[in-house]
């Protein structure tokens, strides 16, 4: 282990373990009612699931045990009484502990070390730039797309709790420590009602005000000081995306209104961000000739920002060129005092436009298929002959179609939106600049007609052919869409109508990978290489048509929906693949846990720049992997895929979900706007389920099954055809691979078994959990072997000790949500109604602990 891990691990004990002792006893002394009592009983409730969790009982017998030998509770009501208080308890001991690593984040973390702006600094010193080195440099972007997948559970005034307690945490400052402890103990955790489209979009646009414009600032002037010839305006080096009010993908209370409402909070919120920026400018800029510009500056943003009677800023360049005029007379005249804070605030603006985050739209293939046939229907006598014809046909049709369609003709509400939906995007455009709104995402893109239909939509709601200044992208999840993306992009790329396109959008095609559902749809390791091997054809298909081709990344927060070291996979990547930018999506959980401070924001995203300059500058050219090494990689998936597919498929699978797990209790979480499934079918389906839901299961009842069933299958095959000495030597060779394999070790490391043994002997349920349980000891054996490591997640030992404390936390928040769970299976029919909406309400309750602590569980 090097020093420099030593170092950390004795930071986190210090900074972490230690006060985390400390404080939580604070909870004690605090002066609530029983809380003292909650908090003795927690700590034997925890002691007492470990040892009967090590001696082999079941959780019924665990918390039965528990309430006999610790209480004298003797009713079913004093016992979940008692529940619930730990339950609020431990929602807080997980705040305390989030704040803890916040407060030392800059002390654990090599802020720099490799991987970040600093380490690039030193090899940008020493290379000399070719003019495609520096093309490359100026053509490559990060875009971070903030989503609305309800994945952070914390409503806003905790957060800002957080945010508090994190500061007060850097300075030891134990009289706010205990105060803020009070306020955390009165403040409810939960949201009233289910937030609104809009209420998301505000929460997360307080992490732009609050943490990006301060950080991507500092980046960018920080980066482009160690690269002169770097030209602002052609590359900002980050854009910041936002899906909340833009994601319609099976959100039926997202509409064209809420798309425009959020686009002027995101202009207000920046323009308030803009002025706080000049009002500290002007402290300083006292000098003659520049006091009226910095004072016109900041009347015409307050009142613009503030007052709204006034719209003197309508284009970037309005905010701008008085900078850079006060900019030219600091070098003339003032010999260039605070000039690097003019310059820095110029970036910004460049960066951030007058837009802040850019909008995409994303909406479901079928709904633009099925109001394409309602407007033929409306407005044509070739509706019946449409439905008969093949694509190429269709796409012929649609072509040469001079239809015009308003909102108002059409009777079905959503149909009238996405028209509404596609005006708005103009709008919008107008208003605060092309790029506050260009994207529109087709999500379960299936054919090249899925993307002509969009366009025509575009076409039939008033745009003009010739300046459709939006992107279309098509959005690949499953496995056979990842297969065929190929061929349907090469008959895209080959339309004249589509080449016409994407001629007015600079030849730049972006295409959208989905890893959440294709993990759902095909497995870990399938889903992962199927990803590569479609970035690898797709990026030379482009390249033959003369095409730049940008790959945007669904990702979520745990390795099974893409998430893990992120930033190795773009360090990976293949010299013949694609890298002019990094695009992915930050969801949930992982905006707070990765982006929620700016040191974390800041090294976060300087592990993405640095991975993204390495790869395409400093990286050798070789590829990743001979013909021999894919062929096993492929080996390895495809059988890894049967077994994942043999389990999902089992027809007590769902059956297994839905009564072991807690998804069937996810709509009754307060905490997202859109549905936990697809369609309005009631039946459960793995196709409607929505991959949070799905994954965000698997990790409550600690299975984690997304992210590794069917890998230890695999590789024990290998090993029976001698192959395991060539996976390894891959593993050794690959950082793709290997960060693959390490991730899969993070969710291995947070499943344990015995919570769910009270179900090992069940009729239907213990088959299942039998194969997971199987399965898990062997992918478990198989990945240390390979890595040749004593322990999961060896090479880490950091984020080890996280989550292992972290797990710990939650050990008894799960135990009492399992113990809810069998009471409502076993009592399902005697149960009273109102223990029974007790025992659910406490499901739902624990939901919220366990993933705020898991931070990437979902």
């Amino acid at each position: 282990m090097s020093i420099q891990f030593q170092k950390n691990i004795e930071q986190f004990h210090n900074d972490i373990a230690l006060k985390f002792q400390l404080y939580n006893s604070l909870f004690l002394s605090l002066p609530f009612v029983k809380i003292e009592k909650t908090g003795i009983l927690l700590s034997l409730l925890l002691n007492h699931c470990e040892e009967g969790y090590e001696a082999g009982q079941h959780v019924e017998e665990i918390i039965d045990t528990f309430f006999r030998n610790h209480t004298s509770f003797k009713t079913e009501t004093e016992k979940s009484d008692m529940m619930f208080k730990s339950i609020q308890y431990i929602e807080r001991q997980i705040v305390l502990f989030d704040a803890l690593e916040d407060a030392a984040y800059a002390r654990i973390n090599d802020l720099k070390g490799p991987g970040t702006l600093k380490q690039l600094e030193s090899e940008f010193a020493s290379h000399e730039y070719s003019a495609e080195d520096k093309k490359k440099l100026q053509d490559f972007c990060v875009r971070l797309v903030l989503t609305a997948h309800p994945t952070q559970f914390y409503p806003g005034s905790v957060l800002g709790i957080i945010n508090d307690l994190t500061e007060s945490l850097k300075t030891n400052d134990t009289a706010t420590i205990n105060l803020l402890l009070q306020q955390l103990g009165k403040t409810p955790f939960l949201n009233k009602q289910k937030p609104s489209p809009y209420d998301e979009a505000v929460s997360l646009i307080w992490f732009l005000e609050n943490v990006f414009y301060h950080s991507v600032g500092e980046i960018i002037a920080e980066y482009k000081g160690s690269l002169p010839f770097m030209d602002p305006v052609v590359s900002p080096i980050i854009r910041m995306g936002f899906w909340p009010g833009g994601d319609r993908d099976g959100n039926p209370f997202v509409n064209a209104s809420t798309t425009y409402k959020v686009a002027t909070s995101l202009h207000i919120a920046l323009l308030k961000c803009y002025y706080r920026d000049i009002r500290k400018l002007k402290r300083r800029l006292t000098f003659k000739g520049l006091d009226v510009i910095i004072s016109k500056l900041e009347s015409d943003l307050y009142e613009q920002a503030f007052l709204r009677t006034k719209q003197w800023i309508t284009d970037i360049e309005d905010l701008i060129k008085p900078l850079v005029s006060i900019k030219e007379i600091l070098l003339t005249v003032h010999n260039g005092l605070f000039i690097d804070q003019v310059e820095n605030l110029i970036n910004k603006a460049y960066c951030f436009g007058l837009h802040f985050a850019f909008i995409d739209i994303r909406q479901e293939n079928e709904i633009h298929t099925k109001l394409i046939e309602t407007i033929l229907q409306q407005k044509t006598k070739d509706a019946t002959l449409y439905q008969v014809w093949d694509e190429n046909q269709k796409i012929a049709y649609l072509n040469m179609s001079k239809i015009q369609i308003e909102a108002k003709d059409l009777e079905d509400e959503l149909q009238s939106d996405m028209i509404l939906t596609i005006k708005t995007m103009q709008k919008i455009q107008q208003e605060f600049g092309e790029a506050a709104c260009h994207r529109f995402i087709i999500s379960q893109c299936s054919s090249a007609l899925n993307v002509i239909e969009v366009m025509s939509l575009f076409k039939m709601s008033g745009w003009d052919e010739a300046h459709i200044s939006v992107d279309i992208v098509p959005l690949f999840e499953t496995i056979d869409d990842l297969i065929n993306a190929p061929i349907i992009m090469q008959q895209l790329y080959e339309l004249d109508m589509y080449k016409k396109h994407l001629g007015l959008r600079r030849n730049k095609q972006t295409i959208m990978l989905g890893f959440s559902d294709g993990t759902k749809d095909g497995g870990y390791l399938m889903a992962n290489w199927m990803i590569y091997k479609a970035k690898e054809e797709l990026s030379h298909l482009s390249k033959k048509y003369g095409i730049d081709v940008l790959f945007f990344d669904g990702r979520g927060g745990p390795p099974a929906r893409g998430g893990g070291k992120t930033h190795k996979f773009y360090a990976s990547m293949d010299k013949d693949i694609s890298s002019k930018e990094i695009q992915l999506t930050i969801q949930g959980q992982t905006i707070s846990s990765n982006f929620g401070i700016i040191d974390s924001a800041r090294y976060n995203i300087e592990q993405l720049v640095n991975a993204g300059v390495t790869n395409n500058i400093f990286a050798d050219t070789k590829g990743n992997f001979t013909d021999a090494e894919e062929a096993l990689i492929l080996r390895v998936a495809e059988i890894s895929l049967k077994s994942y597919l043999d389990l999902k498929n089992h027809p007590d699978f769902i059956t297994y979900m839905a009564d072991v797990t807690p998804l069937k209790y996810f709509g009754m979480t307060n905490i997202g706007s859109r549905p936990a499934k697809r369609g309005k079918t009631e039946k459960l389906t793995i196709k409607d389920l929505r991959a949070i839901p799905f994954v965000a299961s698997w990790n409550m009842i600690k299975q984690n099954v997304p992210g590794f069933y069917g890998l230890g299958t695999a590789i024990e095959q290998l090993k029976v055809e001698g192959k395991f000495d060539e996976l390894k030597a891959i593993y050794h060779k690959s950082l793709f691979f290997r960060t693959l394999i390490d991730n899969s070790e993070m969710t291995l490391f947070k499943t344990f078994m015995p919570l769910t043994a009270h179900v090992a002997n069940h009729p239907v349920y213990g088959p299942i959990r039998k194969s997971i349980e199987n399965e898990y000891h062997l992918t478990k054996s198989n990945l240390l072997q390979l890595g040749n490591h004593t322990s999961l997640m060896q090479e880490y030992p950091v984020d080890q000790l996280s989550v292992q404390m972290r797990e710990r936390i939650v050990l008894p928040l799960v135990s009492i949500q399992q113990y809810a769970l069998s009471k409502l299976r076993e009592d399902e029919k005697s149960i009273p109604i109102e223990m029974k909406a007790i025992y659910e309400k406490m499901v739902v309750r624990c939901a919220f602990g366990i993933i705020n602590a898991g931070r990437n569980s979902a």
